[in-house]
């Protein structure tokens, strides 16, 4: 769901965050600047100064939740059976 107003500060980063698997159009529509990518990467980047985060671009906050993502997954346990005629 896209936001009425552009959102800012963490707002922004959380929704930045919360929708970083999808194409950063998509995200900037979402967070509620429309079409204007270049004006949603300025304000996210802006955001993440305000609160000590050093970002470049929203292609660097994406590689960070793939990264928190793929540590979280390789954390837990898979149980499973061997075969499927075991299920």
């Amino acid at each position: 769901m896209a936001a009425n107003k552009p959102l800012t500060g963490i707002e922004l980063i959380d929704c930045a965050k919360a929708n970083s698997q999808e194409l950063v159009d998509i995200v900037a529509s979402r967070c509620g600047y429309g079409e204007n990518v270049s004006l949603f990467e300025q304000e996210l980047k802006k955001s993440c100064q305000e609160i000590g985060i050093d970002l470049d671009s929203f292609y660097d906050l994406k590689q960070i939740e793939q990264q928190r993502f793929l540590k979280t997954k390789k954390a837990g346990v898979e149980i499973a059976p061997d075969t499927y005629r075991e299920l």
